[in-house]
């Protein structure tokens, strides 16, 4: 049986990648078959197999999972001595299903010797596209936050220099909340990238930092609360994208960042 030509035209093959990156932007993970699955048949067939399986194999195959996960992180992220060190860690942690359904490693950006380190949440799709953190118009409204107290993430000079990371390195599918598990695991990495930074202020850029850091949420009534954590004073402060749907609030923002500011003398 022939192909039908309409289908090796370039117009057609374009359009059918164009469909596929559009779908895998949604979020869409799994591809839907033609035949119904019975579940539980394949549960049966994995736990046949599992025990047909020699012992090595199995202990390989299976990847850990809640305190067994944390503790893959913990002993990942501990043996990092550097940032290079430290992604290299992160692009070989298999254990968080996030990670399947990302295009890019979203890991830092910034002089790495700033004074200032600023933890958001995770990535959305123009972070994942480019591989770096804080780039659509989120990221632009958070660049001239800061640069309006003389900071800036391509700054040169330490004394006016922000580092910039996330508690989730990859994109959460549509752009979801990090779950509890997710962030638990992800926390070691973050407390290691903080140490290696080693910044004299962190500022928390919306719940998901919060609930990592402080293991707090509600960042409204935390916004603008000096606390410590990590041996450091750290701010809460609303996300630039609520500031962008609430233009209300940069009154409050700017209050923060003037806090910022004055905590740098």
């Amino acid at each position: 049986m022939g192909i039908d030509p309409a289908y090796e035209a370039p117009e057609a093959w374009h359009a059918a990648l164009a469909a596929l990156a559009w779908q895998v932007d949604l979020g869409v993970g799994d591809v839907i078959g033609d035949h119904p699955v019975n579940r539980y048949e394949l549960v049966e067939a994995a736990v046949v197999a599992q025990v047909e399986m020699p012992v090595k194999a199995v202990l390989v195959a299976v990847a850990p999972s809640g305190d067994g996960a944390v503790a893959a992180a913990k002993a990942a992220a501990g043996a990092a001595g550097s940032l290079g060190d430290l992604r290299a860690a992160l692009a070989a942690f298999e254990h968080c299903e996030i990670k399947q359904g990302a295009r890019s490693l979203v890991f830092g950006d910034g002089n790495p010797a700033a004074r200032v380190l600023i933890l958001g949440e995770a990535p959305g799709s123009e972070e994942d596209r480019e591989g770096r953190p804080f780039v659509g118009a989120a990221g632009q409204l958070l660049d001239k936050m800061f640069a309006a107290i003389g900071l800036s993430r391509t700054a040169v000079a330490a004394r006016e220099a922000v580092y910039i990371t996330n508690v989730m390195p990859w994109r959460p599918p549509q752009n979801r909340d990090p779950s509890v598990e997710e962030i638990a695991m992800m926390r070691p990495f973050v407390e290691r990238h903080i140490a290696l930074i080693n910044p004299d202020v962190i500022v928390l850029m919306g719940n998901t930092p919060c609930a990592a850091i402080l293991e707090k949420r509600g960042i409204l009534k935390l916004r603008g609360i000096w606390a410590e954590a990590l041996g450091k004073p750290v701010l809460p402060m609303a996300h630039p994208a609520y500031l962008l749907r609430n233009p209300i609030a940069k009154r409050e923002a700017w209050a923060d960042l003037l806090a910022i500011r004055g905590k740098l003398g």
